[in-house]
């Protein structure tokens, strides 16, 4: 024989809630506007805060871009000095006139030309990233 079970009521067995007065009630109402408003403000932060990171990455790639091309200008200029350099030597090297001691001298002030071009070069770049 089965055997028949009752339902159990909707309430939930234990101490009985006591009903809120109304002021607990409006305090707790309160309570709960205020983290609707707290919650507002974390979106609000949240979005200000992902707004300014793709500003910065904006901004950091616009800058990377202006450093290559800077990069790449004084590359162009440093390569010329070394085809001089390059084209100095050996036009020297072929005037038989010319004593070793005055190519020697020749091929150092192109050589500190270069050697300082290049070092303002890297100075920029420096100046540039830690800026």
């Amino acid at each position: 024989m089965a055997v028949k079970t009752t339902k159990k009521s909707a309430r939930a067995k234990g101490p009985k809630q006591k009903s809120l007065s109304p002021e607990a009630r409006a305090a707790y109402g309160e309570i709960k506007q205020g983290i609707g408003h707290l919650e507002k403000s974390i979106g609000e932060i949240n979005r200000g805060l992902r707004a300014a990171e793709r500003k910065i990455e904006a901004d950091a790639r616009a800058r990377v871009r202006e450093l290559r091309s800077h990069g790449r200008a004084q590359l162009a200029v440093l390569k010329a000095k070394r085809r001089d350099a390059g084209n100095a030597v050996k036009s020297l090297t072929t005037a038989a006139e010319m004593s070793w001691q005055e190519i020697k001298l020749s091929a150092d002030a192109i050589l500190a030309d270069a050697r300082g071009t290049a070092a303002s070069i890297i100075d920029r770049l420096r100046t540039a990233i830690n800026r």
